[in-house]
């Protein structure tokens, strides 16, 4: 009876609603936009036609929670805010990338804040009970970027993604104001047991913490305390309080004979 079911239901609006998702972005930031909106009327007039292809692609969506025309108008109230914890997040990158020539450039080009902006959107999403929708556009950012973040993640603000490939962030996991992680990082689950759904799986990480490239945390239960730094490379599977400094030593040796060039060996 599932697969009949699965087989009877309606495709969700994948392109159609990933398409109306970068019109929105384009709309609450002009600087992505090829041609922004003018005048205060155009923006109302555009906001408006997306709120009415937004009702329309959400009643194509099953099992919604409440009347489309609702979650819609709840969507849309958050907008400012959520624009806000945008600008937030495009400063916090700007302010710590040196190569970055301002909030500007970081909301027209950088990987990190897209991924991090369709986050946000999707999460309301999710909070909102909309099925489906808020994962395939998490889906939709991480094909995009390399960047693997749950709608169901609770970010603070001011985050800050630094390059961003390969950075996987879990459904339960919670993140604190001015947090910044780097590229590889994984804030994942101890185990994926089908069992475990439902409960903190994810690790939470404190304000003004930064975890550098590479590092896994793993574990419901475990918290990386405020101000701490989490070095490249790191395993963590348990808590560490606040203002630690948890490094991976490697052990590199370098040799060098007198004679680079000696070392050099061809054999034909």
């Amino acid at each position: 009876m599932a697969l009949a079911h699965q087989q009877a239901a309606a495709p969700l609006p994948a392109q159609a609603f990933c398409q109306l998702t970068e019109q929105l972005l384009q709309l609450l930031f002009p600087e992505r936009a090829a041609r922004p909106v003018g005048s205060a009327d155009a923006v109302a007039a555009l906001l408006s036609q997306l709120r009415a292809e937004f009702t329309e692609l959400l009643h194509m969506v099953a099992d919604l929670p409440k009347p489309a025309v609702d979650i819609v108008a709840a969507f849309v109230a958050q907008l400012p805010t959520l624009r806000n914890h945008l600008l937030h997040d495009a400063a916090a990158i700007a302010a710590a990338d040196p190569a970055a020539q301002g909030v500007t450039e970081v909301i027209a080009t950088y990987p990190g804040f897209y991924a991090i902006a369709l986050h946000r959107l999707s999460h309301a999403l999710y909070q909102l009970g909309v099925p489906r929708l808020p994962r395939l556009l998490s889906e939709y950012a991480h094909a995009r970027t390399g960047i693997d973040i749950h709608p169901g993640a609770r970010i603070g603000l001011s985050f800050c993604i630094d390059h961003g490939t390969g950075i996987v962030i879990g459904e339960t996991t919670v993140i604190g104001a001015h947090v910044k992680i780097f590229q590889g990082v994984t804030l994942g689950a101890l185990s994926v047991a089908k069992h475990l759904q439902g409960i903190k799986r994810h690790p939470t990480i404190e304000d003004h913490v930064v975890v550098y490239a590479g590092a896994t945390i793993l574990g419901g239960n475990t918290v990386v305390g405020s101000h701490s730094i989490i070095g490249g490379n790191v395993w963590l599977t348990e808590s560490v309080p606040s203002h630690s400094r948890v490094y991976h030593r490697a052990q590199i040796q370098v040799t060098r004979s007198e004679d680079p060039l000696a070392d050099i060996t061809f054999s034909i």
